[in-house]
């Protein structure tokens, strides 16, 4: 399928349904003084039942208006999850006011990716999606934004970068996050407080997603075509003794658990770089809590500088030459280019 092709109306995770039309006879009178005609049709609405009484039959529209429902298709997989998300009591995801997908392309993007996510499995579909609307509610990640986060633990660990333009196709514009954990300075002061963490974590992967802007999203997803997406960059540099710290485990496991449950299909491709070999740990609770389909997207790299040979199939013009230096590119400095969450 091709990148402006809509989804076909009869597959699985389309967005429309078939078109129905219901035909209902008209009910006409039957005049006070019948002819002929008239009292055979009359005699016709009675038929007698077991014991010899005279039962009325059904009325035409009514055997229409049953016909009708007997036959009706069940809605569209998409149109379901609308459903569901319309009675739920929080109508946000990832920065959408959540709309019916048949005329509001950002929530035609959402629902898709949770069908996509599960292969079109609308029940997987259904339950993840009721968890995300539930654990959103509970979180409130858009709060996080807006909150201050302690400038002493976490300056310097997360920043946000977008490249190409702002206008246009979606493909012209890549996202990338940057978890520079070789910035960490004191374990305990950075991880030890975990919802701390979370919290902090969250609100980076929210800010990506606000420059995504699916919330503005013109073009509709197909199972196929899927332009709105993340690069994720975990670099680990000078991080030896993180293979001894339970509160980094901790904080690695929460954090792939909670991103696995509630940001199905965002991820595009994630590099490991400057990766010792004593971080296997990483990749053995990845392994537990994600998706085969999505563990094929990780890249994990010793040297970061040959990151900037991985991007040739970008429509973002020279995207490997635009990132910071210490990954090959010839760009500014991260920390002078990439946003961070709210600090304090």
């Amino acid at each position: 399928m091709s990148a402006g092709e809509k989804p076909t109306t009869g597959a699985p995770n389309s967005t429309t349904g078939q078109a129905e039309t219901a035909v209902v006879p008209e009910n006409k009178e039957v005049a006070s003084e019948p002819g002929p005609a008239a009292a055979v049709a009359v005699a016709a609405t009675a038929q007698p039942s077991a014991n010899g009484d005279t039962t009325p039959a059904a009325k035409p529209d009514e055997t229409a208006a049953a016909t009708e429902t007997e036959s009706k298709p069940p809605a569209a997989p998409i149109q379901q999850l609308w459903l569901l998300a319309k009675a739920h009591e929080y109508p946000e995801i990832w920065g959408v006011q959540l709309a019916d997908p048949e005329t509001h392309v950002p929530s035609q993007v959402v629902f898709q990716k949770f069908l996509n996510a599960y292969d079109g499995d609308l029940a997987k579909a259904k339950e993840t999606l009721t968890k995300t609307l539930d654990w959103r509610k509970e979180t409130k990640p858009l709060d996080l934004l807006s909150k201050a986060h302690a400038k002493g633990k976490f300056d310097g660990l997360g920043y946000v970068t977008s490249y190409g333009s702002e206008t246009g196709e979606p493909e012209s514009k890549e996202v990338f996050t940057w978890n520079i954990y070789g910035g960490v300075e004191d374990i305990n002061n950075t991880f030890g407080d975990l919802p701390e963490f979370i919290s902090w974590r969250v609100a980076l992967m929210e800010l990506a997603l606000r420059e995504l802007s699916i919330s503005t999203a013109t073009k509709p997803i197909t199972a196929e075509y899927d332009p709105y997406k993340i690069y994720q960059v975990h670099d680990y540099k000078s991080i030896s003794f993180f293979r001894q710290s339970p509160k980094v485990k901790s904080a690695s496991t929460e954090t792939i658990k909670v991103f696995a449950a509630n940001y199905p299909e965002l991820l595009k491709e994630k590099f490991f770089v400057n990766v010792p070999a004593i971080m296997g740990f990483v990749y053995g609770f990845m392994k537990m809590f994600v998706a085969a389909k999505t563990i094929k997207k990780f890249h994990p790299m010793s040297n970061s500088k040959i990151m900037v040979n991985e991007f040739g199939d970008s429509k973002v013009q020279s995207l490997g030459e635009q990132l910071p230096p210490d990954y090959g590119g010839k760009g500014d400095e991260l920390p002078k280019v990439g946003k961070q969450p709210h600090l304090e």
